[in-house]
């Protein structure tokens, strides 16, 4: 085990010598919007009360790949299947790429392989919560954003 600050974890992932899931890689680079505990702590402490948001990222299979599409992005379904019972799938033959390049209303994850993600945000984030920085573990969409 080691220790590392959100970005040198990130850092570690892109050269594959650690590995997140899509959500830990998501909530890494919303740490990254703080340069120490005390501004995180004083963070949470300001928006303790506002509120929380329940999310279901909702998978979209592209050719070459997926995105887990999530709350506010043009993509996600008015009524997402919370509990996994309706086993709703979204698929399209359009590669990444070209979803990348269609769309305007960002809010998700990227996933081209197990060692290659991107979080996309330009939505303006819930109960003064703060979006992730948007890092790129290898590609880049020419998002738009």
């Amino acid at each position: 085990l080691q220790w590392s600050s959100p970005p040198e974890a990130i850092e570690r992932f892109k050269s594959q010598e650690i590995w997140f899931a899509p959500p830990q890689f998501y909530e890494l680079c919303r740490l990254c919007n703080f340069s120490s505990l005390h501004e995180l702590h004083k963070f949470s402490s300001d928006r303790a009360l506002e509120g929380c948001e329940r999310w279901m990222p909702v998978i979209l299979t592209a050719s070459d790949g997926y995105m887990q599409i999530l709350p506010g992005d043009e993509l996600y379904p008015e009524d997402p299947d919370y509990t996994g019972e309706k086993k709703i799938v979204m698929s399209t033959d359009k590669k990444v790429e070209e979803l990348m390049k269609e769309g305007s209303v960002f809010h998700r994850i990227v996933i081209k392989n197990i060692n290659d993600l991107a979080v996309y945000v330009n939505i303006q984030a819930k109960y003064k919560h703060k979006n992730p920085v948007m890092i790129n573990s290898r590609s880049d969409y020419n998002s738009r954003l």
